[in-house]
Formats: C-alpha cells, sequence, structure tokens
C-alpha cells in the first residue's frame, strides 16, 4: 500500500496555502541572480501568492509563543535570501543562526547528499558501527588540525556527537579526568574562561558563563576578561598546577565578537604548559568560515583541545566533535556521546563542504579581508555614533556608543530587509552582528556595507529610515 505523504496533508488545513507560497517562492529565488535579488531586498514579493501561516502559539514564550498578530517568521530560503511568512525578501547577513555555511539548499550539497542517500549512505546509525564517510571525516579533520611535520599533533577526534553543546561538555570532562588522574580525586579542579564565554546551553558550561550559580560547583571558576594578559597571568599565578583547563574562543560572538588577540592567546598556551593544564579553544563559531578551516591555525596555536561545531556539516544536520591528543583520550565509550553522532550523511556533506572550501580558499580569503576592512572603514567613518568594529574576517560586527543606537539600528536593517543579531542584552553591550555565509561574492559584501552606511548617514543627519 503506499502512503500519501504530500506537504499540503501532514502541513493540516493550512497545509495548502503554505505549499503553493513555497514553490512559488522558490521559483523565484531560482530564476533571479544576486544582482536582480539584492535589488528586490526589503521588498514583498507579489508573485508569491498571500496564505495563512501556522501560529506560534504551541512554542514556548521565548520563542515566540506568546507572539500576537501575523507571523513573518521563515518560509523558504535560497543560498543568501529567504522569503518571509509575509513574502518579503530577506538578505540573511548571519548565516541562519551562524551555521548555514553554504546558505539555504546550496545545489551542489544538495546533489551530494541526494546521491550519497540513493548510494547507501546512511542519515544515521549506531555509533559503535560508524560509516565510511564518518571515519573518514575523522581522518581529515586530523590532517587538517595539524601543521606539517608538528611534534605532537592532534590525531585523535571525538565524533560521536551531534551538538556543539555535548562537544564542549565532552572536552570539559576530558580536562577534568586529565586532571583527576594526574592529581587525585581530592584536589578541587580550577577552570579559567573568558568573561561573556558561551561553550553550549547544558548546565554545566553555563556554569562557565556564570549562570546557575547557587547550585552544586564541580570545580573553581575564574573568569577573565578578555584581551586582558594581567588577570590571565594572576589567575595562573594565583591557582598554579590546580588549573585543569583554560577555554577561549578566538572570537566571542556570544559578547559582541570580541576578537582575542594573538599575543593574549599564545600567553595562555605558555601557562597552560607551565603548570600542566589543558588548552581548549572553541571553534563552535570560526572553524570552516575560511580557507585555513580553524582559527586556530591562522593563529599559529597549538592547543590540547579544539571543540568544532556548527559550520562544520553546512547546517545539513548537527554534527559536532573535539580534536585531542590520543594520550587524552580517557573517557569512556558513552561518557560523552549523542544518540544520533553517528550521522553518516552529515558526514558527508561536511566533507563535500570541506572540498568546496578547498577548491574556493583564493575566493573565501579575498572576501574575507574585504569584509572585515568594509566593517573597519565604517567605524572609521562614523566615530560618532560607532565606537568600534567587531570580530575578525567573516564573524564582524558594529559596536555603537549607545545602546539605544545599535537597537535603532538592527530595527532599521531589520526594515531594510536585512537580518542581522543584536548584542543588547547585557550592560554594556550593543553591537551588531554579522556572519555572511561563504556563498556571498563582492556584490553581497558591498551592498551590506552600502546598506549600513546608508543608514548610518540618515541616522547621523537625523532622518528617520524608512
Amino acid at each position: 500500500m503506499k502512503l500519501s505523504l504530500s506537504l499540503k496533508k501532514i502541513l493540516g488545513p493550512n497545509g495548502p496555502g503554505i505549499d503553493a507560497a513555497m514553490r512559488r517562492g522558490l521559483r523565484f529565488l531560482d530564476a533571479h541572480s544576486h544582482t536582480a535579488l539584492l535589488e528586490s531586498v526589503g521588498k514583498t514579493i507579489r508573485s508569491v501568492p498571500a496564505f495563512k501561516a501556522i501560529d506560534k502559539s504551541a512554542l514556548q514564550d521565548s520563542y515566540g509563543g506568546n507572539q500576537k498578530g501575523p507571523s513573518d517568521d521563515f518560509l523558504v530560503g535560497r543560498g543568501l535570501f529567504y522569503l518571509g511568512e509575509q513574502r518579503r525578501l530577506f538578505l540573511d547577513c548571519t548565516s541562519g543562526h551562524y551555521q548555514m555555511t553554504w546558505g539555504y539548499g546550496h545545489p551542489e550539497l544538495s546533489e551530494a547528499a541526494e546521491v550519497a542517500a540513493r548510494k547507501g549512505v546512511c542519515w544515521d546509525n549506531h555509533s559503535n558501527i560508524p560509516q565510511a564517510p564518518v571515519k573518514r571525516l575523522g581522518k581529515v579533520l586530523v590532517e587538517l588540525a595539524n601543521a606539517p611535520g608538528q611534534k605532537d599533533p592532534l590525531d585523535t577526534v571525538l565524533l560521536g556527537v551531534c551538538t556543539g553543546s555535548v562537544a564542549c561538555a565532552g572536552a570539559l570532562k576530558i580536562q577534568l579526568k586529565v586532571f583527576e588522574k594526574a592529581r587525585g580525586a581530592k584536589v578541587k579542579p580550577v577552570i579559567i574562561s573568558m568573561a561573556g564565554n558561551y561553550h553550549g546551553s547544558d548546565m554545566i558550561p553555563q556554569f562557565m558563563r556564570g549562570m546557575w550559580g547557587h547550585m552544586a560547583r564541580p570545580f573553581v571558576l575564574v573568569n577573565v576578561e578578555p584581551n586582558d594578559p594581567g588577570a590571565l597571568i594572576k589567575a595562573f599565578q594565583e591557582h598554579g598546577d590546580r588549573v585543569a583547563g583554560f577555554w577561549a574562543e578566538p572570537i566571542l560572538m556570544n559578547r559582541e565578537a570580541i576578537a582575542l588577540d594573538v599575543d593574549f592567546l599564545r600567553l595562555a598556551q605558555k601557562w597552560c604548559r607551565n603548570v600542566g593544564a589543558l588548552m581548549c579553544i572553541d571553534e563552535i563559531q570560526t572553524g570552516f568560515w575560511q580557507p585555513e578551516i580553524f582559527e586556530f591555525r591562522t593563529l599559529g596555536l597549538e592547543p590540547d583541545l579544539v571543540v568544532l561545531g556548527k559550520g562544520m556539516s553546512a547546517g545539513f544536520h548537527p554534527l559536532s566533535g573535539v580534536l585531542l591528543r590520543s594520550r587524552h583520550d580517557v573517557l569512556a565509550q558513552y561518557d560523552a556521546i549523542s544518540t544520533n553522532g553517528s550521522a553518516a550523511l552529515p558526514a558527508y556533506v561536511a566533507l563535500c563542504s570541506l572540498e568546496l572550501i578547498r577548491q574556493q580558499r583564493l575566493r573565501l580569503k579575498a572576501i574575507k579581508s574585504r569584509i572585515q576592512s568594509g566593517f573597519e572603514a565604517l567605524a572609521a567613518e562614523f566615530p560618532g555614533k560607532v565606537l568600534s568594529a567587531q570580530g575578525r574576517g567573516y564573524l564582524s560586527g558594529l559596536k555603537f556608543r549607545k545602546v539605544e543606537d545599535a537597537l535603532q539600528f538592527h530595527r532599521d536593517l531589520l526594515n531594510a530587509g536585512l537580518w542581522t543579531r543584536v548584542h543588547a542584552y547585557h550592560a554594556g553591550h550593543s553591537t551588531v552582528l554579522t556572519k555572511l555565509g561563504l556563498l556571498a561574492d563582492e556584490q553581497v559584501v558591498d551592498f551590506v556595507l552600502g546598506s549600513f552606511r546608508k543608514l548610518l548617514q540618515r541616522r547621523e543627519s537625523g532622518k528617520r529610515s524608512l
């Protein structure tokens, strides 16, 4: 008996309207070049039929469950562009939630996944029996993580995890286990991390951000300010060989895209070696978003642990991991694992994405530089409104002098059809963030920078945005 599994039916009473809008929306996106789409950003696409969207009442309040009025959520996307439910065209300047390396529905990656599935590459299976793409991805990641002839290479990868949160928790467990084996169970370990860090949504990594402080504390936490070498040295000197681990994101996207200085990170690496602590670089945000693949390789660092996630599988399906040295492979089989952590098809897509990065490395390097220099130029051009350019390369933004200016500028961008993020939910936060997908060409970058400039000029002259 053949089952009827149609979009119209599965989406319920609103299904027929949604189905028609999605089909017409994709037809519009597929039929237009970057040039034509950029000309329509912010506009309502009348060729897409209006429809009744599904309300969000079943979702939690923090994600719009109590929203009043019509929603304008994601309808359909291609590349760097998407249509909202109100049929407006947006340029996605944050690559989904920072994970869609090649945008929406990349044709080569989509076809590669479909062909691989037809040939027997499975969606997922038990992690005890990983399929060929998982094993191949492990080998490729180890190769990419080490400089030629590196004396003490990262030669092992924990690849049985789905989300970055689980990967971060796994790396932390390794630090604590290695410390316990060296110092015994009676000595309480110390973890040094950056103030404003974000290493996942599990309770213990959130404890590293200062949350859940009234709960039981499994280790002593020391937060130091980013790029403050004095505070870093003081923390290591005070705790010495009780320090089990050091954590840092090369760019703190959860704290206004603060980019850590290479000298600061090298200082941390030196002190980790002095006291026997394991240095962990969290590349969930920075990894797979540059021709060198990993930011720590670009910076010339040699960490003990590297956490991977987000862009590794280009948003196809969550896939994360931890690079480490085999002597630190101290966890038992199920100490750090996800049920869907042996996802062969996402691993295959990750391998294909890495090949695309390899083929386009020169173009990506040029675009990376264009984005960074463009935001630096905007900060220099509007010093009255903008305090500084933030981040590095594809992870860039502008920090405003006033939080209300950042919030208003974010609204202006949204009204103009540019989807960005704004950090204004902590005291002192006033930054608009971007993370353009790797599909971005010079025209897209210049459009984004030009839109920022135009809106800044309007704000500077006191005019209201359109």
